[in-house]
């Protein structure tokens, strides 16, 4: 796609039962969407996608916990979407900086997290540093990041399927081509590599990659997305990043939901059964029918176990 053919931001404000808004917080703006009841009061619920996507991750969750008495917001992180993609930021105190604002800015003084993939080291990171802003945290796809340290360095099964692609996107310049060179085609890999055949055969696979090539194509999504994973290695040989997963090891006592689709190839299961210690409240769930996606491939299954955590 030449340069002047770029999407715009402002191409990820899709049509629906939800409304588009901006909110400043921790200093930048976000895009969220929102779907609320008609009470007040409702409980607030924070949807927080993953590497190489964008809010339209949670549209089923979006929709579905609005209906039932939630006041649901996904949000486009910082970098991705239409929210703003400021050249720092990306480091695990920030990020939860972010997050912690939002809540503020939203008018509440705490709520439910709900995270896939990098968007659940944001939610464990939230738990961790802002404890009373945090009601209680789910996970899609997303162990404990103690515990997946912990499992690629000791299992070669889990260090063969995550790090060949965590290493390849760690080089300048290439990572940013890799994922924006022919209309974004690598984002496709990465989904049908990781996903459930059955959901990659659907109508809604083939217009959920459409949707996801593009957004990775808005100038700077891409090096954005990056830099999540690029802090997260470099800095494990630096101090912020020793203090960083020393601060990641101290224990939340909070209710933890963790879901991990029971056909992902890409994290396997005992890496999510590491490091119970942290999160003593855990509950781990094996979602049927799902990869690593398992919020769009089994929507309803996700669904349902949210609507537990929340009750």
């Amino acid at each position: 796609m030449s340069a002047n053919l770029l999407p715009d931001p402002s191409s990820v404000r899709y049509d629906g039962p939800w409304t588009h808004r901006d909110v400043h917080a921790n200093g930048i703006r976000f895009h969220v969407v929102e779907a609320a009841p008609e009470r007040s009061d409702a409980p607030l619920v924070v949807l927080l996608h993953g590497f190489a996507d964008f809010w339209w991750s949670w549209r089923h969750q979006l929709t579905g916990l609005a209906e039932l008495g939630y006041r649901t917001v996904a949000v486009d992180l910082r970098g991705y979407g239409d929210s703003d993609k400021p050249p720092r930021g990306y480091d695990g105190w920030t990020l939860a900086g972010d997050v912690a604002g939002l809540i503020r800015a939203l008018g509440y003084t705490e709520a439910t997290l709900v995270g896939h993939a990098d968007g659940g080291l944001v939610c464990w990171t939230t738990a961790v540093l802002h404890p009373r802003l945090v009601r209680s945290i789910a996970l899609v796809s997303s162990p404990h990041p103690a515990a997946l340290k912990s499992a690629v360095l000791r299992n070669r099964r889990q260090r063969a399927a995550w790090l060949p692609n965590f290493l390849r996107y760690q080089l300048p310049r290439y990572g940013e081509h890799l994922l924006t060179t022919a209309d974004g085609f690598e984002v496709e890999r990465l989904l049908r590599q990781r996903v459930s055949p059955g959901w990659a055969g659907t109508a809604e696979f083939v217009d959920t990659v459409r949707r996801m090539r593009s957004a990775i194509q808005i100038p700077g999504a891409a090096h954005c997305a990056l830099e999540y994973q690029r802090w997260a290695f470099r800095s494990q040989w630096r101090p912020d990043g020793h203090r960083f997963m020393a601060t990641m090891r101290e224990p939340i006592h909070i209710p933890v939901l963790t879901m991990r689709g029971d056909l992902d190839p890409y994290l396997l299961p005992g890496t999510f059964r590491r490091a119970q210690y942290l999160s003593p409240e855990r509950r781990l769930v094996s979602i049927p029918a799902a990869g690593h996606f398992a919020h769009q491939e089994n929507a309803d299954a996700v669904t349902t176990e949210l609507v537990k955590l929340l009750a």
